[in-house]
């Protein structure tokens, strides 16, 4: 299974997300990166040298490489209307490339499962959207 064309055309529309890594201490680390989506996989960051210092990229390389990362956004508070994609994957260490804020270090992320809600941008009506799971394809 893989991401719907909807899906796709959501991820490629969203610069955004919150990625988690994990140290090798155990402790949880979460924060807002640049994300670009090549249709297979994500990519993050962007930055120089110091980039290569932050602590995602120090959890994965050191082989925190299980991550999360959430891509969503509100599309309005009156109606109440939400919608994202949530993803678990294997991050890689850093590579040197141009992307999505030009030529710096990118984790590439690999998805393995994905939820997404509401990639149709509708209220929520009565009941939470539910989500489309999907489980991705090694490579």
């Amino acid at each position: 299974m893989s991401f719907t064309d909807a899906e796709v055309a959501y991820l490629r529309s969203q610069p955004l997300a919150r990625l988690a890594t994990v140290g090798a201490d155990g402790q949880p680390d979460v924060v807002p990166v640049s994300c670009e989506f090549d249709g297979t996989h994500f990519w993050v960051g962007g930055g120089g040298e110091s980039f290569l210092r932050t602590r995602k990229v120090r959890n994965v390389t050191g082989g925190g490489r299980d991550v999360a990362f959430v891509v969503d956004d509100l599309v309005s508070m009156d109606p109440f209307i939400a919608r994202g994609v949530r993803v678990y994957g294997r991050g890689e260490p850093p590579v040197e490339r141009v992307g999505l804020i030009g030529p710096g270090w990118y984790l590439r992320i690999t998805p393995r499962v994905s939820w997404s809600w509401n990639m149709a941008g509708e209220p929520v009506g009565d009941v939470w959207y539910p989500a489309r799971r999907a489980v991705h394809a090694s490579s």
